[in-house]
């Protein structure tokens, strides 16, 4: 929270990735002595980290779609960690996973493929969009306590709310709500560590 705080005044990127990289040390020191036996706990950490990469990419594109399509990939392969550790934990919520992806289909050929005149970065989207709402309907299906569960749903949750501002802001020119970007990407670390905290202690 501290680093996160100091990052949306302006500290810099090793302070923006902050929440992200002291998730990656408080779960290593949480399960420190059993990262062998409990493995899906790595995938947490790898999404951490390709978070890490990711907004490495579009902090310093500087308007080039190259760097923004290489930040939009990682943060995905972020996604298929938060997708695989949920599956390993449980099962893909059906129901979510149909609404979400009607809704946010809709918002695709409605809003956003009309703006897109880069077939890679519409690919790109596209499948960043598919991955983000089965992660969170996997989120959705996960078998554990009342606050391990919800604050991982809260924080993917967040995940996708965060990228769905970004969308508007990036290919809609929305940019009333872009103060709410950062502050909910920095939550959604700090809550699905919380979840991983709460965990260790029953594991």
């Amino acid at each position: 929270m501290v680093m996160a705080i100091l990052a949306l005044n302006g500290f810099g990127f090793f302070f923006k990735s902050g929440s992200a990289g002291a998730g990656i040390l408080i779960i290593l020191f949480a399960y420190w002595g059993r990262l062998g036996k409990i493995k899906d706990i790595w995938l947490i950490i790898g999404a951490f980290v390709f978070s890490i990469g990711g907004d490495w990419f579009l902090s310093n594109r500087h308007g080039d779609t190259g760097m923004f399509i290489a930040g939009i990939a990682l943060f995905l392969v972020a996604h298929i960690g938060y997708l695989s550790y949920a599956l390993m934990n449980g099962k893909m919520h059906l129901i979510s996973l149909g609404i979400l992806l009607a809704g946010y289909l809709v918002f695709f050929f409605l809003k956003l493929f009309p703006a897109l005149d880069n077939p890679v970065l519409m690919i790109a989207v596209l499948a960043y969009l598919f991955i983000s709402c089965f992660s969170l309907a996997a989120a959705i299906g996960i078998k554990a306590t009342p606050f391990i569960y919800w604050s991982y749903v809260f924080g993917i949750s967040l995940v996708l709310f965060s990228d769905t501002i970004i969308s508007f802001r990036e290919f809609i020119g929305y940019k009333q709500l872009d103060f709410l970007i950062l502050p909910t990407y920095y939550l959604a670390h700090i809550s699905v560590t919380f979840s991983l905290i709460k965990r260790s202690d029953i594991n």
